[in-house]
């Protein structure tokens, strides 16, 4: 199995990454947004706001 960061041999310590600093290069991009899982786009919070308030009638 390689690193899917650097593609170096992965340590089974680390696994699927080759070290620490890899796994962490992947956690980064989860965090910030750069991996994305695809589906549905949720709600604007201006649309939740008009299905939260009651008709005006």
């Amino acid at each position: 199995m390689r690193c899917p960061i650097c593609d170096k041999p992965a340590d089974r310590q680390y696994r699927p990454f080759c070290s620490r600093r890899c796994a962490d290069v992947d956690l980064g991009r989860w965090i910030t947004g750069s991996y994305a899982i695809p589906g549905e786009d949720s709600p604007s919070e201006e649309d939740d706001e008009r299905t939260r308030r009651p008709p005006l009638n």
